[in-house]
């Protein structure tokens, strides 16, 4: 976590002290992904179980925090969630620290992301972005080649209006005013998107 969001407290808690605001502000936030958001997460999982047995890909990238949460999410497609399956290609472009530090000494921090994205991006695959903000350049970069090559473009942000919803195919945007309580949603929307895989992938293993 590096800041705020630039954003009004529009969630705020008189009268609670930092740390139980910040708890009732996270359970408020999960309600809402909860009762807005589930049909669209499970739509992302069973995308990627349609797609990822077939040699489709995902590529993940974020700055930050938004950075661990998006290995984390290949960790568990490269991994597994709860089941026993087979490992699915998921890519952490953040995490290609030679890749990255070249492309950046080369062709600036704009083309961080980019540039792979250009590399490894086939039609079929997914790029997931993952910003609080969404007004990051090189995830803004990311998503125009992304979208150019065929590759769909999925954006994990804080509150809409933002530049990286707007870019995406599809977007989850959280609803909250502090930049920790949309990476927590993250998390737990991620793990949601894994398990939806899961369930997707299940009917097919028993059929196969």
């Amino acid at each position: 976590m590096t800041s705020q969001l630039d954003r009004p407290a529009r969630f705020g808690h008189p009268g609670l002290d930092g740390a139980a605001a910040h708890c009732v502000a996270l359970e408020e936030t999960l309600v809402r992904l909860r009762t807005t958001q589930l049909p669209l997460l499970t739509a992302w999982g069973a995308t990627l179980a349609d797609r990822l047995p077939t040699g489709s890909r995902l590529l993940a990238a974020g700055n930050g925090g938004s950075a661990a949460q998006a290995q984390h999410l290949t960790a568990e497609l490269v991994g597994r969630y709860q089941e026993e399956r087979p490992a699915y290609s998921a890519i952490s472009l953040h995490a290609e620290t030679s890749s990255l530090t070249a492309i950046g000494n080369d062709y600036g921090f704009d083309e961080l992301f980019a540039r792979q994205v250009a590399a490894h991006g086939r039609p079929g695959d997914v790029l997931v972005t993952m910003s609080t903000s969404g007004t990051s350049r090189n995830l803004l970069r990311a998503a125009e080649v992304a979208r150019d090559l065929g590759v769909t473009v999925w954006a994990m942000t804080g509150p809409r209006p933002n530049p990286l919803a707007a870019a995406a195919d599809a977007a989850l945007c959280v609803e909250a005013d502090r930049t920790a309580t949309v990476q927590e949603a993250h998390l737990v929307a991620l793990h949601l998107i894994c398990a939806a895989f899961d369930a997707s992938l299940t009917p097919r293993r028993l059929s196969a």
